[in-house]
């Protein structure tokens, strides 16, 4: 009980010191956050050893735990990785600052003038596992919106992300902007996501989950604050009868093998039942030949016997690892009618050259990312120009799609006017 008690006042000392910090935060110019980011990247650059000796110790202990190749290869940091976070974090103080960007604005028949103006959300708490550059990404984002933020991290990747955070503390301070705007949870304890799940005493304004099914339900039956909620990618590609079947062998490839451990690959492969005699084999032999187990329902398994028999559970699962579903439907019909019946509303794909196949599937499909002809590991928000993105909002409210820089304001109406009562 003292225990809890001791992480309790903890975090409510972590929740002071973010909203003191968020006022300060909400009036910074644009070029002291634009400073700080850049002293950010540049000294996660200069403590790249640190950060990578760190980053041994989880992937050892992860190891040790029997953790799965595709989570370890999500924790695991090297000098391309460690750079390719400076260069994020480059990228969003490149953005345009959209604090105080007035969104639209209009004038009433008796002389009011009202604009509609971005502002900053105010303390933001993110809870994220496995991924230490989750830590520089959320930081760097937050600090762009105007935010505070508290980072909770995942055990596993704890060494990692504080010395990642130490660099994130220094660039704040190199720009004369509160260390304590970007704050990480100091211990693992579980009852500190607890206590941020109740709001810290009003100091959170909004929780941002990012990690597996288990951490996000948590965090949705929990929440006593707005949750932008992110979901498992439940991903789905569709071949439909008119794709042309080099650019569906190399898409269907890339989408599931290219990175099997983040939420935008691919879990479920549909083919249009028409083509299921020119395209079905030689997609999936690509697959194989990359290493990925194929699951599929009794047709595939008829056309191409290496494969498994998928059971009902494979059609609702998120492998995160070199394993694929596959069915034969029956044209986009089919195809709808699985993935809406299975998604997780994150990202699918359509492989088509018949135009009126792609504008059904566009929009007859509630995911809150579709894709015509492209990978479904395009669903990043570095590759939708947002710099970074906290994480993929599943949810409809506020945000939805890549959590970036615009993601993370809300906005609040001037009126002006000029002696004008109401009647």
């Amino acid at each position: 009980m003292q225990d809890n008690l001791a992480v309790a006042d903890l975090m409510a000392e972590l929740g002071r010191k973010a909203r003191a910090a968020a006022g300060p935060l909400a009036i910074a110019t644009a070029e002291r956050k634009h400073a700080a980011l850049i002293a950010m990247a540049d000294a996660l650059l200069r403590r790249k050893e640190l950060i990578l000796n760190a980053n041994v110790l989880d992937v050892a202990a992860a190891e040790a735990a029997g953790t799965a190749a595709s989570f370890i290869d999500r924790l695991k940091l090297d000098e391309v990785r460690i750079r390719a976070m400076a260069d994020g974090i480059r990228a969003i103080a490149a953005l345009r600052d959209p604090v105080g960007e007035v969104m639209t604005e209009w004038d009433r028949p008796n002389g009011l003038h009202i604009e509609r103006v971005r502002t900053p959300l105010g303390v933001i708490g993110v809870i994220y596992e496995s991924r230490p550059n989750v830590t520089a990404d959320a930081g760097a984002l937050c600090l762009k919106a105007g935010n505070a933020v508290i980072l909770r991290g995942g055990s596993d990747s704890a060494h990692s992300s504080r010395e990642i955070h130490a660099a994130l503390a220094e660039g704040l301070k190199a720009a004369g902007l509160p260390e304590t705007a970007i704050q990480m949870v100091p211990v693992t304890d579980r009852a500190a996501v607890g206590e941020m799940l109740k709001g810290l005493n009003g100091a959170i304004d909004v929780i941002v989950p990012r990690g597996g099914k288990s951490l996000v339900a948590r965090v949705q039956e929990e929440a006593r604050v707005p949750v932008f909620a992110h979901l498992e990618g439940l991903c789905h590609v569709y071949i439909d009868g008119s794709a042309d079947l080099e650019m569906a062998k190399k898409i269907v490839l890339n989408a599931k093998m290219r990175r099997t451990g983040i939420c935008g690959a691919t879990e479920t492969l549909l083919v249009d039942r028409k083509v299921a005699e020119t395209h079905l084999v030689p997609v999936l032999n690509e697959l194989a030949k990359a290493g990925c187990a194929i699951r599929g329902d009794a047709e595939v398994c008829a056309l191409y016997p290496q494969a498994e028999q998928a059971t009902a559970e494979d059609w609702a699962t998120e492998y995160l690892d070199a394993i694929i579903s596959v069915a034969l439907v029956d044209g986009i019909d089919g195809a709808l009618a699985h993935i809406n019946r299975y998604s997780s509303h994150h990202t699918e794909a359509v492989i088509a050259e018949d135009a009126a196949v792609v504008e059904r599937f566009f929009n007859e499909i509630d995911s809150a990312i579709l894709l015509h002809n492209a990978s479904t590991q395009f669903a990043d928000g570095g590759e939708f120009g947002m710099g970074a993105e906290i994480g993929i909002a599943t949810g409809k409210m506020h945000a939805r799609g890549p959590v970036g820089v615009e993601q993370l304001t809300s906005f609040k109406y001037r009126v002006r006017g000029n002696g004008q009562t109401r009647v």
